[in-house]
């Protein structure tokens, strides 16, 4: 994405004079990009290497069926299915094309026709089993045997896209969604319900990103979409892939992007549904040994090195692009990748961890040259790293040295300090090391804040509301009980949400409900729940009850994001004011708006001196007010004047403020 201010153009890689002792190493891995981009694509370009969903999987072509499946190990395929009565028969064996184990069969038209099943039934020495296309485009799963099966998807009226995507504002509000658990009843979700009931809601909440989960097919749900066996089937439990491209053009149209969960950084072990074994060997896609078993994750971990590893991959992005018009990847767990450790149990103090032997540069490679294809496809394509290590040039344009080309990285260190504030009393807070956190960011790549996602809230966490209040959640957030505990879990969550996106460098990100305070935790059916879906929805009549407290916090948030994007927030940088220790006061400037919040649990000074530019300031947004479930103890729409005083030899303009404990405040320069 390209800056439109010159205020936050990225500083170049090469200005950390920190990473001049590296400096080799980020050469090195420069070329082993260019590298690899010239042995894969050679005189063409990536985009046209991303291409094998068009040549592999099941296509229609001048009036024929053509399935192609690489599988080197193989010694004979047959495709089976309900045009074979599931039998193994002669006229649907596969032959050998090639030496690299790509395997073809052609069909007449009237052999297969829509939603068909079919698999296939692979040998190889010393046994056989069933397998699904490696680029199967849809998969379903049969209630009755619970198995899963390949689907022919040739409707005789594909969906007709309508509507443009939105153009690319600078900034991005992500509105992060599960399709399946978008529903207050306990069940699973739809797209057309999604599309119906909850974009709706986000574009009016003021968001202009929807990040949405699990929609690559995976065999369990309580996975949450992290396990993946079909990389190019959209998740058939949540709908078809017209109504899902229904989904993505409406979205369009209310001026919302989409962006979807890449996983890439391992896949499911199952071998019916997955990659695992489909050819009889488990290193056809992944690493063989240890290597190729990723153990925090009980999955299978891919080997980045292989070009036909990188085939599949790199193809894998451009068929979302092609296929349903989305407008961009959050590529999961990118520090599981960029690390042989997967960094687990790691803690990143130094450069030096960045620059080891535990690096795996083929993975890093592969990072680079997703996001050099994706661009090249869609310029405008936005693409978020998840890495919680801080890896140098993660989010630095291919141009810089070392740079890998994500546009933004998720800031994951914000959440856990808000989270460490929440469990320690307010008293002993540090304005100074709050700020630290909020700003802490290297100046070459561009960040994306939250005080919460949904790793925050699954099973075994809670929602930031909850982590507040307790147990008071059940039966003291009715509008007129009265607790201290409630009152002061729904100040801090106004206050983080709005400190966050505040001082976020150039994104903001919110979990689905979470902002009007979701309660509880997320926990999808499972054995150990008894497969109950009561913690696998949102209650969005929670927020739409006015005789409950949800209903301020809900509109505090629209009203906080509608703030953002009024004032172009984002175009300017914070300029830290004031870190009170003392009166856990901080406040900031950023693009003409003076954003203060007094953090102490008691005290409300009535005189507070605040430095500022000389003129006249008006009060735009106070949490404290009675339609954000406040105490009105600011006048509204109040305005302020500076004052000048002598300080020393020197002349300062102050503003006096009356600041509420626990409140925040915004004021606009106005002349």
């Amino acid at each position: 994405m390209t800056d439109r201010n010159p205020q936050n153009m990225r500083k170049p890689l090469n200005c950390d004079f920190l990473l001049g002792a590296y400096r080799e190493h980020l050469c090195r891995r420069s070329a082993m990009i260019i590298a690899t981009e010239k042995r894969l694509a050679g005189v063409g370009s990536i985009a046209d290497f991303a291409s094998g969903h068009e040549y592999f999987g099941l296509h229609f072509r001048n009036g024929k069926w053509i399935f192609r499946e690489w599988a080197p190990n193989a010694s004979a395929i047959f495709l089976i299915g309900d045009f074979s009565g599931w039998q193994r028969l002669s006229e649907f064996e596969l032959r050998r094309i090639n030496q690299d184990g790509v395997w073809e069969i052609v069909l007449d038209q009237e052999v297969l026709i829509h939603n068909m099943h079919y698999a296939m039934e692979v040998f190889w020495q010393g046994g056989s089993g069933i397998r699904l296309p490696a680029y199967a485009r849809r998969v379903v799963q049969d209630e009755n045997t619970k198995l899963f099966c390949a689907q022919v998807w040739h409707p005789e009226q594909p969906y007709q896209f309508k509507n443009h995507t939105p153009p690319a504002e600078y900034g991005l509000l992500i509105y992060e969604a599960h399709v399946g658990m978008a529903t207050e009843s306990g069940r699973v979700g739809t797209y057309v319900e999604f599309e119906r009931d909850v974009l709706p809601h986000i574009a009016a909440a003021g968001y202009n990103t929807v990040q949405l989960m699990a929609v690559m097919e995976h065999p369990y749900y309580g996975s949450f979409g992290y396990h993946v066996a079909g990389y190019f089937a959209l998740s058939s439990r949540f709908g078809t892939p017209e109504e899902f491209k229904s989904l993505v053009d409406t979205a369009h149209g209310l001026g919302l992007r989409v962006i979807i969960d890449l996983v890439h950084s391992h896949a499911v072990k199952n071998q019916r549904e997955g990659l695992g074994d489909l050819d009889g060997t488990r290193h056809q896609y992944f690493h063989s040994g240890e290597r190729g078993i990723h153990s925090g994750w009980d999955s299978l971990c891919f080997n980045y090195s292989k070009p036909e590893v990188l085939h599949f991959l790199l193809s894998n992005c451009r068929f979302w692009l092609d296929e349903y018009r989305i407008d961009g990847f959050r590529f999961d767990g990118v520090t599981s990748m960029l690390y042989l450790h997967h960094g687990m149990n790691r803690v990143f103090t130094s450069y030096e961890d960045y620059f080891n032997v535990q690096i795996d540069e083929d993975a890093l490679t592969y990072l680079a040259l997703a996001n050099k294809l994706i661009h090249e496809i869609r310029p405008d394509a936005i693409t978020v790293a998840e890495d919680v290590s801080g890896m140098p040039g993660l989010a630095s344009p291919l141009r810089e040295t070392g740079g890998i080309g994500f546009d933004y990285r998720l800031a994951m260190g914000v959440t856990d300090y808000w989270f460490k504030l929440f469990d320690i009393p307010d008293e002993s807070w540090s304005m100074s090391g709050l700020w630290h956190e909020l700003s802490n960011r290297r100046q070459d790549e561009h960040t994306i804040s939250y005080v919460e996602c949904h790793d925050q809230a699954i099973v075994g966490g809670q929602t930031a509301i909850f982590r507040l209040i307790g147990k008071s959640m059940y039966d003291s957030m009715h509008i007129n009980s009265s607790k201290l505990e409630v009152d002061r879990g729904m100040a801090i969550h106004k206050m983080a949400r709005l400190a966050t996106v505040a001082s976020a460098a150039t994104g903001y990100l919110n979990f689905m409900g979470n902002e009007f305070g979701h309660p509880e935790w997320i926990d999808f059916p499972r054995e150990g729940n008894n497969w109950s879906y009561h913690y696998a929805r949102r209650q969005w009549s929670l927020a739409a009850n006015y005789e409950l407290r949800y209903h301020h916090l809900n509109y505090f948030d629209r009203t906080m994001i509608r703030l953002i994007r009024d004032n172009d927030v984002f175009s300017g940088l914070p300029q830290l004011l004031k870190a009170d220790d003392l009166a856990h006061v901080l406040a900031f400037e950023r693009n003409g708006l003076i954003f203060i919040f007094n953090f102490h649990p008691s005290l409300s000074p009535t005189d507070y001196p605040l430095e500022v530019l000389p003129g006249e300031y008006h009060l735009i947004l106070d949490s404290d007010a009675p339609e954000f479930g406040g105490f009105s103890r600011l006048t509204p729409d109040q305005q302020y004047f500076t004052l000048a005083e002598q300080v020393g030899s020197s002349i300062c303009h102050r503003l006096h403020l009356y600041l509420p404990a626990r409140t925040s405040i915004v004021l606009k320069k106005i002349r």
